[in-house]
């Protein structure tokens, strides 16, 4: 196996097999002989669960991402009509990765799906993955910003306008729009809250996982360090056997010379009867 094929087995991968996986590819290399590979392909680290998905829409949904690639060159070559195409290729990419998120029952929240958005639009900026191999992301990407690709009127998703007051007196008016701004600060504090809640949710999920994956390793450990003590008892009880059977094994030899020369002995004494 060579070790881009294993960074494309790993990263395909679930989320939560990610490390058993590492070692089982990193193990298989070095039993081919690429200890290279094999460090380097240990020194990759889980991602969170925001690039992992990412990573699973160049895997699972390749033609949406070339698109999207597409569609941002295009854009920076200053061809602006294709901004609305741009904008449907996140938009596109988005709804998959929630569908991507579900089947691997993981929560598909605002935080994830905006940090899923945030790399979305920094790979396009960038133009590809580099440094990080294709669908190999180990972290989140954060935009340069649409300007720097020539996309600075191109957002993910449309924002809705506010619907135009109703002509009234100047204190009226007033008063209209203070009620606005209040209305619009509370949704934006319950939209807060609740993401808030949900980034909580998620990491506390996340925390449970690692705990569970701790867990199951320092139970590997005492099962093998178990293994290992009883292997080691094993072979003293074997080497003590050895050294009783090269005991026993002299003492036969040196029956049977005694034997021989009772034999040789008696033979000569015949002889000179005969004799």
């Amino acid at each position: 196996m060579r070790y881009e094929h294993a960074v494309e087995t790993l990263f395909q991968a679930p989320l939560d097999q990610f490390v058993t996986e590492r070692k089982r590819l990193a193990a298989e290399l070095k039993a081919e002989g690429d200890k290279t590979g094999a460090a380097r392909l240990a020194r990759l680290t889980r991602p969170p669960i925001s690039a992992w998905v990412v990573d699973q829409l160049w895997w699972r949904a390749r033609p949406a991402f070339e698109a999207l690639f597409d569609t941002a060159e295009r854009v920076r070559r200053g061809d602006f009509g294709a901004t609305a195409a741009h904008r449907e290729a996140i938009a596109g990419l988005r709804a998959r990765a929630v569908q991507i998120l579900g089947d691997a029952q993981h929560v598909a929240n605002e935080v994830t799906l905006r940090r899923v958005t945030q790399t979305l639009s920094a790979l396009a900026a960038a133009g590809g993955w580099d440094p990080d191999a294709p669908g190999a992301l180990t972290a989140d990407r954060d935009p340069p910003g649409f300007e720097a690709i020539g996309i600075n009127n191109v957002i993910p998703f449309p924002v809705q306008p506010r619907r135009a007051p109703e002509p009234a007196s100047a204190a009226s008016d007033t008063e209209t729009t203070a009620v606005h701004h209040r209305s619009d600060a509370d949704e934006i504090k319950r939209r807060l809250d609740r993401e808030a809640a949900a980034a909580r949710a998620q990491a506390a999920a996340e925390l449970r996982r690692a705990e569970a994956e701790r867990a199951r390793a320092a139970a590997e450990r005492q099962r093998l360090e178990a293994a290992l003590r009883t292997a080691q008892g094993d072979v003293l009880q074997r080497e003590r056997e050895v050294i009783r059977l090269e005991r026993d094994l002299a003492t036969a030899r040196n029956l049977v010379a005694q034997a021989r020369a009772v034999v040789a002995d008696l033979e000569d004494r015949l002889a000179q009867l005969d004799n």
